[in-house]
């Protein structure tokens, strides 16, 4: 064996000794590399800094390209930063487009698509504002509702209890640059711990994180929790980029942490309240604790406070708070033991460290809790002082898609709307003191068909005001003095009486500017041979016109249609709606008058009216030349089987959904002995009741029937019941006869035998096995001897193919239904309406007939000053035209004639402007006294029950205001007042000098006091 030269064993030797300690010095090196940037943090820092100054975002034109948004989160959620793609998107659907947004720098784009939070200054309190055309605050909300506003103010103790309990080196002055992220000793014994936990199986390994990962924690992490170490590293990184954003000195930083952990801590969700976040709302939540009381209580309390009795129950509840944060809604949900003796220990805890003064642990710990156990109360809103805001908060929801107000308050989001606030805040002052009588008798409100009767208290009063813009028209007020979150000027379906006359108006109107249309360039020979059924009076007239006329254009014409005379009087009967109706004029001396459609427009008469309506029907009705007219007159049109089918349909449908409401929720034996107990229980209609409704039972059924229906007069064992039965067998006599016998509605019979072998069966159902039956049951109308017949309900069809028409016209102008009642009563209001759609009415108008959007919201700038920005701005479509200029200033002067000379002449004088001048006003009046009435033979009035009385004036104040005003008593109380729309004229006049600083300034005008910006 050969051996190896000892020089080369030296040289081993020494070689090894050198490279162990070259080792040796490179892991002391190392170590004390290592040692010094745990302590100091100085490569971290310059790393997280550099990279975080690079991390930016600025405010750029139009939709941004680089914009990203979280996905998760509670913080981000709460704010609807997740949702705000899904915002943009409804948005973009209802007329708002970006204007401004978030422009992400490529390196805060790298981070965020890497997985990590996007680094930036995060907002403490955040919530909903609204703004008014002025750029004035007319609602704010903010959450947490209370704040510490700066690190100074808060107690020093619990800052130091807060650090004793989570992060004790956070604060540590001595090292500028520590990475607040990260207290490496802590987080060294959590992974030991978490590592033992998951070998052996038992315990609860402690947690690692500071409080700036616990802040990204339960702000941005998926349910506010740590899944994974991949999600627990994510936090870190994150909660260190955000803490280089101002450089390498984190001093400022650290304090900010501890006040924004104590601010936003989560603690649960308490009824009556909503998810609690911070100290502050915590103690006022879960202990009923004033937030001024912390620091008066706290802030200097030491071993020579005297009484430590309050001031220890208020730190042993804030304590708790800090503790609970872990959990907390286990805490908050289970027993209160639990908590009070968790905070027992971390008291005894904190008094042995030091932390906090024996005397202050000794008071706390004699203390209880004393958590709240009801809800919280609620603050008192007042709905009327709210109404401005409330209508803005109402449609944004609906924008966004339906959004709770709960949740709609705490969005990061500033809403510029078009309501001017001191006029809202004047208006709703001044409905509210007519409540009072000596107000409402100062305001000359009492008197004659005002308020002589009745408790002024019980009036609601609402009033919504717009301004005509070049391309919409503006919400300006919308208010009541209604103490309940409904928006009558919206949410109702009123008989707004009169009113119906200006839309009644607009369709006759409107008709003549169609017949303008087809009938101008004819010459005498056209006109002359033109078929024009006798019943259309409409279109023979303005055939009429254009032979006698020189001037053809259509502003004479629908001059000369305004001086179109109709008779007032109460004397004829009218066959509408499937009835024959007589109607009266609200003043009698009005009876005997002929007068023109204009005059009865400006003193309301109602029969002028509703004769126009008829002609309108009648026009619809007829307006295809001759083809209404044969088929009235020709018993072989195969049209006419076509008509009465649908008739029959309708009519069996009708009385159907009736007898359904009957029967609903009855058994077989019930709905049995409901049906025979309204009739007389003769032999013969016992025999058809138990036939139809059950056919197929057999005779002795039908025998244990009549015994359990017999009278003195019926005998069981008559042979005549066999003859009975097998008589009446459907087979033998149709559904229509044995209704006949059984003196029931056959449809009646029909059903509650469907019932039997079909329990539970929906309206639908029915309607459609049904059909053959209801056919049938008029099977006798389709007989060509019952042409008079026939003809009056093919007339009653007819008719209402022609309120179908009107219809059609009437929702281009914003009627706010899906039908009308196919009656002449329409006219006066017996299809109801809305106080926003008769805005919207008179907007048109003034508008010369464009219907432009309305605006109340003109921008929306969600989460400013954050990566997400974005600014959306409302520019809707083009306005559409839907009636021709001349109608609409046709109509608008017959409008100022109601007020010159006619219903409203209250309000004549009630606008001047500053130089003195008189603004002039337009409207329309009408009072609804709806009633639900039951009549008996021979047209007797029965019953009449009150459902509501109204009093409306729709206006226009210099052609440039619109709006609504309107005085309502819900419920039978309206039985006690009998005033008119007198009322609300004379509140428009009341009102008028606090309006005038809004209508005083010019159009555009964004700088004379009063004035909006646009």
């Amino acid at each position: 064996m050969m051996r190896v030269p000892e020089k080369w064993l030296s040289f081993f030797r020494w070689f090894g000794s050198a490279w162990a300690f070259s080792l040796l010095m490179v892991l002391v090196v190392l170590g004390l590399v290592v040692e010094r940037e745990l302590s100091t943090s100085s490569y971290q820092a310059r790393f997280f800094a550099h990279l975080a100054s690079k991390a930016g975002y600025t405010l750029g034109e139009g939709p941004s390209p680089s914009i990203r948004f979280p996905s998760s989160g509670p913080y981000d959620d709460r704010l609807g930063y997740t949702e705000l793609p899904a915002f943009i998107d409804k948005l973009a659907g209802r007329g708002f487009k970006i204007t401004q947004q978030a422009r992400l720098s490529e390196d805060m784009v790298r981070l965020v698509d890497a997985g990590y939070f996007a680094p930036y200054p995060e907002k403490t309190q955040s919530g909903l504002s609204i703004l008014d055309c002025h750029n004035d605050s007319l609602f704010q909300e903010r959450y947490p509702q209370r704040v510490y506003k700066s690190f100074d103010d808060i107690a020093p103790i619990l800052v130091q209890s807060l650090l004793f309990i989570e992060n004790r080196e956070l604060l540590d002055p001595d090292n500028p640059k520590r990475n607040p992220a990260v207290e490496w000793d802590r987080l060294a014994n959590a992974v030991l711990n978490n590592a033992l936990t998951t070998i052996t199986g038992n315990g609860r390994s402690p947690g690692g994180s500071t409080l700036a990962t616990q802040i990204e924690k339960y702000r941005h992490s998926s349910e506010g929790r740590t899944s994974s170490a991949r999600e627990k590293l994510q936090q870190m990184v994150s909660a260190s980029l955000r803490a280089y954003q101002q450089g390498e000195d984190t001093r400022a930083i650290r304090r900010q942490i501890v006040l924004g952990y104590i601010n936003t801590m989560p603690l649960s969700a308490k009824a009556g309240f909503g998810e609690v976040h911070g100290l502050g709302d915590g103690l006022w939540v879960w202990y009923g604790r004033e937030f001024d009381d912390v620091n008066r209580l706290l802030k200097d309390v030491d071993e020579n406070s005297g009484d430590l009795s309050e001031p220890g129950q208020l730190y042993r509840q804030a304590l708790s708070l800090m503790i609970a944060q872990r959990r907390p809604s286990h805490y908050f949900e289970a027993s209160e033991t639990e908590l009070e003796q968790l905070t027992d220990s971390h008291l005894r805890v904190l008094g042995g460290a030091g932390v906090i003064p024996p005397a202050l642990r000794d008071a706390a710990l004699r203390a209880s809790l004393n958590r709240r156990a009801d809800k919280v109360p609620a603050e008192v809103a007042s709905f009327v002082a709210q109404k401005a805001a409330n209508t803005v908060r109402t449609h944004l929801a609906g924008l966004l898609g339906g959004s709770r107000l709960y949740d709609l308050d705490r969005l990061d989001l500033s809403v510029a709307s078009t309501l001017d606030a001191p006029v809202q805040r004047a208006v709703t002052s001044a409905l509210r003191e007519l409540r009072d009588p000596a107000s409402a008798r100062a305001a000359g409100l009492q008197g004659k068909q005002l308020l002589d009767r009745g408790d002024p208290a019980r009036v609601v009063y609402s009033f919504t005001l717009y301004e005509r813009g070049r391309d919409v028209n503006y919400l300006r007020v919308q208010t009541d003095n209604f103490d309940q979150p409904l928006n009558i000027n919206e949410g109702t379906k009123l008989d707004l009486g009169s009113t119906a006359k200006l839309r009644t108006l607009v369709t006759y109107l409107d008709i003549m500017a169609r017949l303008h249309q087809r009938l101008a360039t004819l010459d005498s020979t056209q006109l002359r041979a033109l078929e024009v059924d006798k019943k259309d009076v409409l279109t023979r007239w303005a055939a009429d016109y254009f032979l006698a006329a020189k001037d053809k254009r259509l502003a004479p014409m629908l001059e000369a249609a305004l001086e179109r005379r109709y008779s007032a009087s109460t004397g004829e009967g009218f066959f509408t709606g499937g009835g024959l109706h007589y109607f009266e004029n609200f003043k009698p001396e009005d009876n005997g008058k002929v007068m023109s459609v204009r005059d009865g427009l400006r003193n309301s008469v109602n029969l002028v009216f509703i004769r126009l309506m008829r002609d309108i029907v009648h026009h619809y009705m007829f307006l295809t030349p001759g083809s209404s007219a044969r088929l009235l007159q020709d018993v072989d049109d195969p049209r006419r089987a076509v008509y009465l089918a649908r008739f029959a349909d309708q009519e069996g449908q009708v009385f159907m959904r009736r007898f359904l409401v009957k029967y609903r929720r009855k058994t077989a034996q019930e709905a049995e002995d409901l049906l025979v107990g309204g009739v007389r229980p003769t032999p013969s209609r016992l025999a058809a009741i138990f036939r139809t409704i059950a056919p197929e039972a057999p005779l002795d059924q039908f025998i244990a029937f009549v015994k359990r229906h017999r009278t003195p007069a019926i005998d069981p064992a008559d042979e005549r019941l066999i003859k009975l039965y097998q008589q009446f067998a459907p087979g033998q006599m149709s559904l229509a006869d044995r209704g006949y016998v059984a003196g029931v509605h056959p449809l009646e019979l029909w059903l509650v035998g469907y019932l039997r072998s079909h329990p539970g069966a929906s309206q639908s159902q029915v309607m459609q096995d049904s059909r053959a039956e209801r056919q049938a049951v008029y099977s006798w109308l389709f007989s060509s001897r019952r042409k008079q017949a026939q003809d009056k309900r093919i007339l009653g069809l007819l008719e209402g193919e022609g309120f179908a028409e009107i219809h059609r016209q009437w929702a281009l102008t914003g009627y706010p239904f899906d039908t009308l009642v196919p009656s002449y009563a329409t006219a006066i209001g017996a299809s109801a309406d809305r106080p926003a759609a008769l805005a919207e009415l008179m907007g048109i108008l003034v508008n010369d007939g464009l219907r432009k959007p309305a605006m109340r919201i003109q921008s929306l700038h969600f989460a400013a000053a954050t990566p997400y920005e974005s600014v959306l701005q409302y520019k809707p479509g083009s306005a559409e035209r839907v009636l021709a200029p001349e109608v609409a200033q046709a109509v608008r002067g017959a409008l100022r004639l109601v007020v010159e000379n006619g219903t409203a002449q209250r309000v004549k004088r009630a606008f001047v402007r500053p130089d003195g001048s008189i603004m002039p006003v337009g409207g329309k009046t009408g009072t609804g006294d709806q009633r639900f009435d039951v009549y008996g033979g021979g047209g007797r009035l029965i019953t009449s029950r009150v459902v509501n009385r109204s009093a409306t004036f729709v206006f226009n104040v210099d052609e440039r205001f619109f709006g609504t005003i309107i005085a309502y008593v819900p419920g039978a109380q309206a039985a006690a007042y009998d005033f008119t729309s007198g009322l609300p004229v004379q509140l428009l006049k009341v009102l008028a000098p606090k309006l005038m600083p809004l209508m005083s300034a010019a159009p555009d005008d964004d700088v004379s006091p009063g004035a909006c910006v646009h």
